[in-house]
């Protein structure tokens, strides 16, 4: 046979293949777009952005040019323009939203007009988002934190107030794979962040905004029902976390249980189908209404407008925008008469999201949100589970037990598909969350929140304290089902930072298998596995140094992770010890056998890849005498501190002091191939090489 022929019976087994899946070829067009995006975030400046844009755009035109018919050459051109409109539109968007960064931290004199008041009692704090004044030498929003008690009358949206604040710009990553709030900060317009000092000065009131509903419905919530409770009771019913205390919502993280917190598709279907159930019910009761009008139409209208008010009223984020979305294409689906769940619809709710706010894509809410209902649907249009689960003539027993089966599976599935996410972006995954939420989303849909919608209700009539205690008690066995789960043996899988490209493989993998419909969907185990097993073998980290030097972990000879400083703060701890793959509580340097510590220095001897390393690293601010500290420098392979060290500090590897990290940012080092990341890694990003404004040297 010859190379023509091969080429043409080749081509009409891939026409084959694309004609038996046509109908989920479109599904593949936000997954394009997605890649795009992710294509801009992956490539560090400019000119490689142009190139990617460049050389998506000829794919397309490509497949344009070589055939205007075949589902090849559609499917090509079509994937080529779709990732180079997504690699411009989010590389547009961030140009959009451009905004000086505060320099420098600095003690200022604030004056601006209040955008958004954030109640966080679990930390006795107030969160403001402030618009300054304009030619106050400050970033043109930003956002302070600010004690309860210093809170005055008046101060809601819409108002202008004036206080001193310590502002600092938005903090990159302080190790490498740590959270990076400089680009949601970038996204958001915020130029810098900080703490604000009473007295607080309220300049002028509010012309007719006042609080908000969603901050009053919020504090009426927590004043019906105290601590944690309450504030799960306020996330259910408008998306506000903050009376959540970090303990137990760090129990929800650990039992796969946090995605209740997060007002998303579960939510916005029980709200929506709640309205359907009590105006169907209402008109029916009328049987002039019956007879005259189509009351599911009637009903799927209200159920609209019950999910786009309930979208607004819980701070029209993300994945509530999404499920809303959802929610109106399931409702208009349903008028027409048109199968409602599928995977079309999850893609249209992508591409919309996607096209409106393409940044949302690297964050880890649109992805697990994404994820979890794209398994759902997925697993549920399999013709075999279909028939396995579908309803038939059986007694009670029997349709229990395969309700059961149904949700354990589904439960399962979604598990499976979002611990690489959890574990990409919080290195720690639960390991119960399947069996957790065979309980906790009943428990939740059916109980929790109607009882709460009742309570609401009551309350107009001053009649509410019995459902508002029904749903107290409901809240507690939710709470304690989480510390339940998070707290069994094995509760938790622990990893460090993932690699981009094992992630990316993973990431692939799912949607290959999940998209296709054909036996040719199985090969995507094969870079799913890839990257699983990519992932599993990366060393962790031996050394995490932080950006500003003052605190590192080390591996001790056990596997445990140590900290330099006995005082390292709470979120310090938690952050090294989830980046370095710990997941337990750090040990203290100083108690380590391994180390020899005083008050100002630490000296650690560490043996890997059949080497032994000595590190150093300074713990307080004081100085060591000039000579001991040479004879230290020269002794060591690595030398870590806070402040800048003398050229005569001379490691027999790496000097990581303050000059060093200022340029590279946080470190990670792994011993044994004597691999180095850092935080800073050259892209050209604008949040990593912002536009700056200096703060004003005198108040205002």
């Amino acid at each position: 046979m010859g190379a023509p022929a091969a080429f043409r019976q080749c081509f009409g087994a891939l026409e084959h293949w694309l004609e038996a899946e046509r109908e989920h070829l479109v599904l593949w067009v936000p997954v394009m777009l997605g890649a795009g995006i992710t294509a801009w975030f992956a490539l560090p400046d400019p000119a490689r952005w142009r190139a990617f844009i460049l050389a998506s755009s000829a794919v397309g035109l490509l497949g344009v040019a070589v055939t205007r018919t075949a589902r090849a050459g559609q499917l090509l051109a079509i994937a080529g323009l779709a990732m180079a409109l997504g690699c411009a539109l989010v590389w547009w968007r961030a140009e959009r939203v451009a905004a000086p960064v505060l320099a420098r931290p600095a003690v200022v004199a604030l004056q601006g007009r209040v955008e958004r008041v954030e109640s966080l009692p679990a930390r006795e704090l107030v969160r403001i988002t402030l618009a300054s004044v304009a030619g106050s030498g400050l970033p043109p929003r930003v956002r302070v934190n600010v004690a309860e008690a210093d809170l005055k009358p008046g101060l809601v949206r819409g108002a202008t107030i004036r206080l001193r604040a310590r502002l600092m710009p938005p903090p990159a990553p302080s190790v490498p794979g740590a959270y990076d709030f400089s680009r949601v900060a970038w996204f958001a317009g915020l130029g810098a962040t900080g703490r604000g000092f009473a007295p607080i000065e309220i300049v002028t009131l509010a012309k007719g905004e006042g609080a908000g509903l969603r901050e009053r419905l919020s504090t009426h919530i927590q004043s019906r029902i105290g601590g944690s409770a309450g504030g799960i009771a306020s996330a259910l019913a408008t998306g506000d976390r903050g009376a959540i205390s970090e303990e137990d919502s760090e129990a929800m993280q650990r039992s796969g249980l946090a995605h209740l917190l997060s007002v998303s598709g579960l939510h916005v279907t029980a709200v929506t189908a709640a309205a359907m159930f009590v105006m169907l019910r209402l008109l029916a009761l009328s049987p002039t209404l019956a007879l005259r009008w189509r009351l599911p139409m009637v009903a799927a209208g209200a159920g609209a407008l019950a999910a786009v008010g309930y979208t607004l009223l819980t701070g029209a984020e993300v994945p509530t925008i999404r499920s809303c979305a959802a929610a109106l294409l399931v409702l208009l689906a349903l008028s027409l008469g048109r199968e409602a769940i599928t995977l079309r619809l999850v893609g249209a709710g992508a591409l919309m999201v996607l096209l409106v706010w393409p940044e949302s894509l690297a964050g880890p809410s649109f992805q697990l949100s994404f994820a979890a209902v794209t398994a759902i649907v997925a697993l549920h249009e399999s013709p075999r589970l279909r028939a396995l689960f579908t309803k038939r003539e059986e007694s009670g027993a029997r349709r229990l037990m395969r309700n059961l089966g149904s949700l354990l599976l589904t439960g399962i599935a979604v598990e499976l598909t979002l611990m690489p996410i959890a574990l990409f972006h919080f290195h720690e995954a639960g390991i119960y969350g399947a069996l957790a939420n065979i309980v906790a989303i009943p428990l939740t849909t059916f109980v929790i929140m109607p009882l709460e919608a009742l309570a609401l209700v009551l309350d107009l009539a001053g009649l509410g304290w019995p459902a508002w205690w029904l749903t107290s008690q409901a809240l507690e066995l939710l709470l304690s089902l989480a510390h339940a789960a998070a707290s069994a043996p094995g509760s938790v899988a622990a990893l460090p930072t993932m690699p981009g490209g094992a992630y990316a493989a993973i990431v692939a993998g799912g949607l290959w298998l999940a998209l296709w419909r054909t036996k040719i969907r199985l090969a995507g185990l094969v870079p799913a596995a890839l990257g699983l097993g990519w992932a599993l073998l990366t060393p962790a980290p031996d050394l995490l140094v932080t950006g500003d030097g003052r605190h590192l972990a080390v591996r001790l000879a056990n596997g445990s992770m140590a900290v330099l400083r006995d005082r390292a703060g709470d979120y310090t701890r938690s952050m090294l010890s989830e980046n370095s793959g710990a997941g337990d509580e750090l040990a203290l340097l100083a108690e380590a056998p391994e180390a020899r510590c005083s008050a100002d220095l630490c000296l650690v001897d560490m043996q890997e890849g059949g080497q032994r390393w000595r590190v150093a690293a300074t713990r307080s601010g004081y100085l060591v005498p000039w000579r001991d500290m040479m004879k230290v420098c020269a002794a060591s392979d690595i030398v870590v501190s806070e402040r800048r060290l003398p050229p005569g500090c001379r490691p027999r590897w790496l000097k990581l002091d303050r000059d060093l990290l200022r340029q590279t940012g946080g470190v990670a080092i792994e011993l044994r191939s004597r691999n180095i990341r850092t935080v800073r890694d050259g892209g050209a990003h604008p949040w990593k090489t912002p536009p700056t404004i200096q703060p004003p040297r005198t108040p205002q």
